[in-house]
């Protein structure tokens, strides 16, 4: 039952202390992270572990300056990682075939899995997390900064550290938004308004939507947060890194 607390009352931290995190509850947040499910059994992701005060100063800046990343004491990078298999797989005289989007993507989803694992087994010690979509954004200048070789790309970062704030709990869409029994059942335009009815309603969204000027929540996602000009620069970036690290061989 404490798992599932934990899960129910994730927040998600932005401010930390400077305390550092004991050696033998690190490895226990890493191990957890292994026992995540993964394809095949293969394992194919790695984490970097960065608790250096000037490394993590350059990392702040690859993640647009968010201050969490010099403020909390561990940094869990996680990669999608062939590069481990490739190897073992040619010194074992077998000739690997995983230089192609799916083996990318399968990687990318054993990396996933590991970071969510760490994640809650980080809260259930009463650490903190935040995810950094930045990892993405910035693959590239990651994989020269962690010297990352073909087969390798960095897929998310977990900042991990103790809360210096406790702040309410993100709002959530209700069960009805997201979940479909035997097919999926597409929304009518009653059931939008239903389902983002109590996220247009909250103060923070009329906040939001005061200091942006704008009409909608929806503007500020689309005007604001998630532009279509950004998601177009960031994915051919994300394309380019996929392809230099070896994973676009689809012909």
């Amino acid at each position: 039952m404490q798992t599932i607390e934990t899960l129910l009352n994730h927040k998600t931290i932005r401010n930390y202390k400077s305390d550092p995190i004991d050696e033998e509850i690190l490895n226990i947040i890493l191990e957890a992270g292994f026992r995540a499910s993964t394809t095949g059994n293969m394992q194919v992701y790695s984490v970097i572990v960065t608790r250096d005060q000037e490394k993590r100063n350059e990392l702040c800046k690859m993640h647009f300056g968010q201050k969490m990343v010099e403020q909390a004491p561990v940094l869990l990078t996680f990669c999608a990682d062939f590069n481990r298999f490739n190897k073992w797989c040619e010194q074992r005289e077998a000739e690997p075939g995983y230089d192609n989007f799916l083996s990318f993507f399968t990687a990318a989803i054993d990396a996933l899995l590991v970071a969510q694992n760490a994640a809650v087994a980080a809260e259930a010690y009463g650490l903190g997390i935040c995810y950094l979509g930045t990892t993405t954004y910035q693959a590239d200048k990651l994989i020269d900064f962690f010297d990352l070789p073909k087969g390798v790309v960095p897929i998310t970062t977990l900042v991990v550290g103790y809360p210096a704030e406790d702040p309410e709990k993100a709002d959530r869409l209700p069960a009805k938004g997201v979940v479909h029994y035997e097919k999926y059942i597409d929304y009518t335009s009653a059931d939008i308004d239903d389902i983002y009815q109590e996220k247009e309603n909250l103060e923070l969204t009329a906040k939001l939507l005061e200091e942006n000027q704008l009409k909608t929540l929806a503007q500020i996602f689309t005007q604001k947060r998630y532009t279509k000009k950004d998601n177009i620069h960031f994915s051919k970036a994300f394309l380019r890194v996929i392809e230099e690290q070896g994973f676009m061989n689809n012909g």
